[in-house]
């Protein structure tokens, strides 16, 4: 009996906006822009945090960093400023590796350069590539794989050996699909290069990427791009996960044994945990969420109060109907699920057209940013559901008022 009955109410809903398709269809528009802006943004801020993710498990959930900055991310003004740090020195590093006598794989790397521009014959790449001198353990620790090609040796890291490892987007950049990059001399800076290796591609996620990079022997980083406030980077390998934290503890102990930190006094460096890092960006991305959440809902409130009015305006056009439907036995009741569910179908219609665009909008900026496409099954049903509650609740105050009209009254209203 109640599925006839609401199957009689969908049917005349959908009559009275064939009847009146401009306005259902303005009515619809302002409904789907409203859950455009909700879903597409949503949809895009989940998008990164997946990328965020892909890019940090690449790390490994077993490493922990050993690094002289603070590990928070800044957003805006208010976030915590970084405090200042003493470099972590080459001679440090080395000692510490010496002392950490763990089973653990560790490594020594530092940047070289952020903006490095390598050059093929006429080809170049943009000024983007990051130049990583590391020993021969980094590729383990920071969770690269070679493609093809060799890791350093021993005696290359530190014989300072003109040896390069490029990531992906580099290979691209300077080589065709028909050519070979192993063995070629790559320029960076003035000198040249021989490519050892080829990083299997990480991906860009968020804006970062893994593979606009070129790895070179640690010895070689400090003979041609020293500079005096040069910062080493320690990276630790867990083979044990369950042992990750007793690990990291022994650290702190170790590197200020290594750093001669008088008891009591505080740590001048830091201690990272790699999922750690991407818990710091999913904290402060949290944020972004939650002011997109409320200027979505904003938006969708204005298009709540259009639905409503809309409604009213119908209504009272409508008003001889109601007379008539009433003279012929309508209750109240049912005059005010009419309009309800009119006011529902009209906004769920709005609400998967909304839907369709925020799924579009949020994917293209999510490949944008080269987080891959995807499809957001919680927003699309949160946004049905959302639909659902925005019309009900729109739909109310006009069916309300409609339930209440005077048969009388409304038989002459003209």
């Amino acid at each position: 009996m109640r599925i006839n009955f609401l199957r009689e109410n969908i049917s005349i809903a959908l009559n009275s906006i064939k009847a009146n398709r401009l306005r259902a269809i303005i009515t619809m528009l302002i409904i789907s822009i409203g859950i455009t802006a909700l879903v597409g943004i949503l949809s895009a801020i989940d998008a990164i945090k997946n990328g965020i993710n892909e890019n940090f498990s690449g790390m490994g959930a077993n490493t922990f960093t050993i690094q002289n900055g603070d590990a928070n991310v800044r957003i805006g003004h208010r976030g915590r400023k970084s405090k200042a740090r003493k470099e972590i020195t080459y001679h440090e590093a080395l000692k510490f590796k010496e002392l950490y006598q763990f089973p653990v794989i560790s490594s020594v790397s530092t940047e070289a350069s952020f903006s490095a521009r390598l050059k093929f014959g006429n080809k170049k790449t943009n000024p983007n590539i990051e130049v990583t001198g590391s020993d021969e353990n980094f590729l383990y620790t920071a969770g690269y794989e070679l493609e093809k090609g060799r890791n350093f040796s021993t005696n290359e890291i530190r014989g300072g050996n003109a040896l390069v490892m490029i990531g992906k987007d580099v290979e691209k950049a300077l080589f065709d699909s028909k050519t070979n990059a192993l063995d070629k001399f790559i320029k960076i800076g003035g000198m040249r290069y021989k490519i050892i290796g080829v990083l299997k591609s990480k991906g860009n996620s968020g804006g970062f990427s893994g593979d606009k990079l070129c790895i070179i022997p640690l010895g070689t980083a400090r003979m041609y791009f020293s500079k005096p406030d040069m910062n080493y980077t320690i990276h630790v390998l867990c083979k044990d996960y369950t042992k990750l934290n007793t690990f990291l503890e022994e650290a702190k102990g170790v590197f200020r044994k290594v750093r001669k930190i008088p008891p009591g006094a505080d740590n001048d460096f830091e201690v990272v945990r790699a999922d750690n890092l991407a818990s710091i960006l999913l904290k402060d991305i949290s944020m972004v969420t939650t002011g997109a959440t409320v200027i979505g809902l904003i938006t969708l409130l204005g298009a709540a109060i259009g639905l409503m009015n809309i409604m009213l305006v119908s209504v009272t056009e409508r008003t001889r109907e109601i007379g008539i439907r009433k003279a012929m036995g309508a209750t109240q009741n049912t005059i005010k699920y009419q309009f309800l569910i009119e006011s529902t179908v009209i906004c769920v219609m709005g609400g998967l057209i909304g839907i369709i665009f925020g799924i579009i909008i949020g994917n293209l900026i999510s490949l944008a940013l080269n987080t891959g496409f995807f499809i957001p099954w919680f927003w699309i049903i949160s946004g049905v559901i959302i639909c659902i509650v925005v019309g009900l609740l729109s739909g109310y105050l006009p069916a309300r008022r409609a339930s209440c009209l005077d048969p009388i009254d409304s038989l002459r209203f003209e």
